[in-house]
């Protein structure tokens, strides 16, 4: 099938852990992908696979492991 354009907006933690696999895989098969990350993460990282933009959040990453 042809590839399609997607917009994926992850939760921070594990559902990105979940799903990095399937946007990479989408991604490989011709779908045009555009993560929107926030500016502060734990285990959110770009790659090559897809593109990434970003956007602020309003806490620092060790506010971020406080809350946690």
């Amino acid at each position: 099938s042809d590839g399609g354009k997607l917009l994926v907006v992850p939760m921070v933690g594990s559902h990105w852990l979940s799903m990095q696999k399937v946007v990479e895989k989408l991604a490989e098969r011709g779908h045009e992908v555009v993560v929107l990350m926030p500016e502060v993460s734990w285990q959110m990282k770009t790659t090559q696979a897809y593109t990434v933009k970003t956007h602020p959040v309003s806490l620092t990453l060790e506010e971020l492991d406080n809350a946690f």
